[in-house]
């Protein structure tokens, strides 16, 4: 389990490669940024009340405060793995899934408003329809499985890239010109560590 932790762990800064080769230089830091930066901000967002939200009982909504501040959770077993394994594991599609989000934002979103937007999302957004698949929520009691993360990771980060793309405006120059991406390595090497930490 701590691989496979490892793995999904790498994808963000695989994420970062991708995307950062995909925007026009002047925003590649920016860009890469906004990966690295989910890795630290939600994080510890996740360890403080995320993973609380997702799994500790609750209702079929939302989870309790049991395991807020990692209250409770240690090294002793949560089913057949230690309970903080199983909650960094979790930790790592929370960050994953957040940093999805940036690429609906490049080129039009400022860093500190994306932190600020991530944090809030995790709580607000990510925990609870984590709590409904994963978590024993109302999902889960209808018998939905999610395996690989389908609900929890990709339609919550599509959802939100959506909604995040209608509300900010159109990238600067986004009809005038064409928008290469500046390095198509970078691009390459993502793709490869991506499919690396996915399978």
């Amino acid at each position: 389990m701590l691989v496979a932790c490892a793995l999904v762990l790498l994808m963000t800064p695989a994420l970062a490669f991708f995307y950062g080769g995909l925007v026009r230089s002047k925003n590649a830091l920016n860009t890469m940024m906004m990966s690295f930066a989910a890795l630290g901000v939600v994080g510890v967002v996740w360890a403080v009340l995320g993973y609380s939200l997702a799994f500790a009982p609750g209702n079929g909504w939302i989870g309790g405060l049991d395991f807020a501040f990692l209250r409770g959770v240690g090294l002793e077993p949560q089913g057949t793995i230690p309970h903080l394994l199983f909650m960094a594991f979790q930790g790592t599609f929370a960050i994953i899934t957040a940093a999805l989000i940036s690429g609906a934002v490049v080129e039009r979103m400022r860093f500190g408003p994306y932190l600020a937007f991530i944090s809030l999302w995790v709580l607000a957004v990510y925990a609870p329809v984590c709590h409904w698949v994963w978590g024993g929520g109302w999902l889960s009691s209808l018998g939905a499985l999610d395996y690989a993360g389908g609900t929890v990771v990709h339609v919550n980060a599509g959802i939100a890239a959506l909604v995040a793309a209608v509300v900010l405006s159109p990238r600067r120059d986004f009809a005038r010109q064409a928008l290469l991406p500046h390095n198509v390595p970078f691009v390459l090497l993502g793709t490869g560590l991506l499919w690396f930490g996915w399978f």
